[in-house]
This record gives C-alpha cells, structure tokens and sequence, in this order.
C-alpha cells in the first residue's frame, strides 16, 4: 500500500504540473495571437486539456491572468542571460528581449482589466515586474554599452516605460505595426541623441 501511494503520487504531482505548464505557455502564446480577450476554450484548446482540467488549475478568468502574468514574468527575466549568451552581438539580444516583453506587455494590459477594484494586488505585481524586469533590461543595455552598439544616454526604466507607452494604445490595426515601431526606437539607441531644448531655445 506505501509502495503503491509512493509511486502513484509523484506522478500525479508531475502531470498536474506537466498540464499547468502546458496551460500557462498557451494562454501566453494565445494572448499575445489572439488577444487578452480571447477564450478560456481557445487556451484549453491550444494547451491540449479539457475546459475542466483548466478550471481545476485556475478557478476564473483573473486567476488564469495572475498565473501568465507571473509566468511571463519569470520567462522575460530568464530570456535575457539566455540571449546574451546566444545571440550574435548584445545588441540583438536587447532586440530580441524587447520583442518578447512587447508579447508579455499585452498580458499586462489586460491583467490590469481583470484586476479592476483590487488596486493594492495590482500594484503589488506592477512591483515585481519592475523588480524582476528592469535589472535584466540594464544587463542588456551594459553589454550592448560595451560592445559600442548601443551609444545613447538611457536608463532602463526610462526604455522599458517608452516601449510600455508604444504598446499601452495599440488596436487591432492592419497598418499599425507595433514591433516596426518599437525596433525603430530601439535601434535609434545606436545614435548619440542631442540634448532636448524647448522650441524657445533653439537657434
């Protein structure tokens, strides 16, 4: 009977892990396809589980969005030492960074809908975005620094706030591409920018 229970029990633990996983990477690869406001079937679908199975991991809507959110999170901050070490300069890794948190910024958005009237838990995990993401960010903006890629004078908060308001707007628009936007914000980092003066000021 102990047998039994010791050897079942772990592999009921690893396929309930194996389902939530499977759930959190569709529900983000969903969200950032299909929108934030796409189904909850459409991500059981996706991830290959029962509607049930997805209930029994997240019990509503906002608690399937905390878990991506956190997922997304975890995922970004993880993509930026991975891609340091893969990519062909530090400067496309940043590039590279930039798109995948762009996909994570639209979870984002629609967590703060789902969150509506819980402003202290909302802010709680707009905290640990900032806490987990903006290191990883600066990383990316030391090394592409170094390498000479990167020459203007920006803090990684100020960039990834920049983006944030890129993509805070976007609607479903067949000639607004957002990831063209942000690349060319990205890629003006290569140039050496004058310091701003009010129209008044300038010759």
């Amino acid at each position: 009977m102990t047998t039994d229970s010791g050897s079942t029990t772990p592999k009921r633990r690893s396929d309930v892990a194996r389902n939530e996983r499977a759930l959190l990477d569709a529900a983000a690869e969903v969200f950032a396809t299909s929108g934030v406001d796409a189904t909850v079937r459409e991500v059981a679908a996706a991830a290959g589980v029962g509607i049930g199975t997805l209930y029994r991991h997240f019990p509503t809507r906002a608690d399937l969005m905390v878990a991506v959110y956190r997922h997304q999170i975890d995922a970004c901050a993880d993509a930026g030492p991975a891609l340091l070490a893969t990519a062909p300069s530090p400067f496309a890794a940043l590039l590279d960074w930039v798109h995948l948190f762009v996909d994570f910024l639209g979870t984002k958005h629609g967590l703060a809908k789902v969150r509506q009237g819980d402003d202290a838990g909302y802010a709680a995990l707009h905290q640990l975005f900032l806490d987990r993401l903006v290191p990883v960010l600066k990383d990316l903006l030391d090394a592409a620094g170094e390498s000479g890629e990167v020459v203007a004078d920006i803090r990684p908060y100020e960039l990834i706030r920049a983006v944030g308001d890129l993509v805070a707007w976007n609607v479903r628009d067949p000639d607004y591409d957002v990831r063209r936007i942000v690349t060319l914000l990205v890629t003006g980092l290569r140039q050496d920018q004058p310091a701003w003066k009010p129209a008044g000021d300038r010759p």
